[in-house]
């Protein structure tokens, strides 16, 4: 049976969790203070005329080098929005400049479909809504291998977890129907699975993006078999080649009529303006993104409002024309990367060692030949913890990517920050490390 015009029954998928969230009897009045005319004494917002700052100006790297810097002052109001207590969803104005984002690079209509909410980082924003969405006994779909932060905060989870499995293109699809269509005969006892966690663009750790063809497949499956996509898609914006880079899920669901709310997508700055500011934004149905916004309002209460003007002062500064232009310069900046540190891979590693070529992202996802004999898998934490580590060279194994656990030969190799010199001399020591462990 196709779920794909029905309504989405989101009392199926809110956790018995997150629907023991309550508002916050301060925040949940919150709304109530922009009336006109309204004198509030809710909330113990310190005075602004104790805080000891004045203004904050940032200066801007110039585009062209030579070119004169220029610097955003943020001050008056723009600057006590920023140094106080906030809603909870983030500032109204960088709220409004992402729905518009989201508008512009998505095409979904901003007709209240959805609702974005803005989180310390997207991992805030994926714990919460896994934390929403996750009963005890309950069965989760992970791509795998998956981002080792994701798999990092499920461990707690009372869940199980099932992998499916990423080739060149990311997520199969063929792979995925089989599950769904088999699953009370190969998981006999086990819960349906309402979850579906991917990283379609330039996923961590292999560097693979799924074409157009899989996704239409893999949203199909969605619906027909009543799965949410939990799409987390922090290298949108560092495709290298984004003339020819497939629709989110986000934007799919919308474009062939089929009720929309299935898609659960996390954005990130981390990659594009600053990891330490720690701002991600979540786009999804409004009776998801309530409750994370009432996770948060009893927790953390809200993103920071400082980083957030900051942000949002880049932003209105720069447009959407300029953040695109900005985005288009930092995936040039890590193509060059990849290309230099590729160069450096097939010097030192192609007769030990096999990859694919990202497509986004920052790493290499490295297959290691550990055993003379081809048909043996060799155990990539073995090296790393002791071969590859007394010769002075790190990467992640590629246990540390299975939710299973299970051995692996591959080792993930990060190449945004280092230099031709660093990458030479440290394949160069990772293959001796291999060459050694073949003994």
């Amino acid at each position: 049976m196709s779920h794909a015009t029905e309504p989405i029954d989101w009392n199926y998928f809110i956790s018995a969790r997150g629907k023991k969230w309550q508002p916050s009897p301060i925040r949940g009045l919150f709304p109530l203070e922009k009336r006109p005319g309204m004198i509030s004494f809710l909330a113990g917002k310190p005075n602004p005329t104790t805080f000891p700052f004045s203004s904050i100006s940032v200066t801007l790297k110039p585009v062209i080098p030579g070119a004169p810097e220029e610097t955003l002052l943020i001050e008056s109001d723009a600057l006590n929005e920023g140094l106080q207590y906030g809603p909870t969803a983030g500032l109204g104005g960088l709220v409004e400049w992402l729905e518009v984002l989201q508008e512009k690079k998505h095409n979904r209509v901003r007709d209240g479909s959805y609702r974005v909410s803005v989180g310390s980082g997207s991992q805030d924003l994926i714990y919460k809504a896994f934390q929403s969405l996750i009963n005890e006994g309950d069965s989760v779909l992970l791509e795998a291998p998956v981002y080792s932060g994701t798999l990092g905060l499920l461990v707690p989870e009372p869940a199980e977890f099932f992998e499916v499995p990423v080739d060149t293109e990311g997520l199969q699809p063929d792979v995925l129907e089989d599950m769904l269509a088999n699953w009370t005969t190969k998981y006999p006892g086990k819960r349906f699975p309402k979850l579906l966690y991917t990283i379609p663009t330039g996923s961590n750790p292999t560097g693979c993006s799924s074409p157009l063809s899989r996704k239409i497949k893999i949203l199909a499956l969605a619906r027909q078999y009543n799965l949410l996509i939990l799409e987390d898609d922090a290298y949108h914006f560092l495709h290298f080649d984004a003339k020819n880079q497939s629709a989110s899920y986000f934007e799919l669901e919308q474009q062939d009529g089929g009720v929309t709310g299935r898609v659960v997508r996390f954005d990130s700055f981390s990659k594009i303006l600053s990891s330490g500011m720690r701002l991600g934004f979540l786009s999804a149905a409004k009776p998801l993104v309530d409750i994370v916004d009432l996770h948060t309002s009893n927790t953390n209460l809200q993103p920071s409002s400082t980083t957030q003007a900051i942000a949002l002062a880049l932003l209105s500064h720069w447009g959407h024309k300029g953040f695109f232009e900005h985005t288009a310069r930092v995936a040039a900046f890590y193509k060059s990367k990849r290309d230099m540190f590729e160069a450096e891979a097939h010097k030192h590693l192609d007769d030990v060692a096999t990859w694919v070529s990202p497509s986004s992202g920052m790493f290499l996802f490295l297959n290691l030949q550990l055993s003379s004999d081809p048909t043996k898998q060799g155990d990539s934490k073995a090296l790393i913890e002791s071969g590859a580590l007394a010769k002075g060279v790190l990467g992640i194994p590629g246990v540390s990517f299975m939710p299973s656990k299970s051995t692996s030969s591959y080792v993930r190799v990060a190449f945004s920050l280092a230099t031709k010199e660093e990458a030479d001399e440290g394949l160069r020591r990772l293959k001796e490390a291999i060459l050694e462990a073949r003994k």
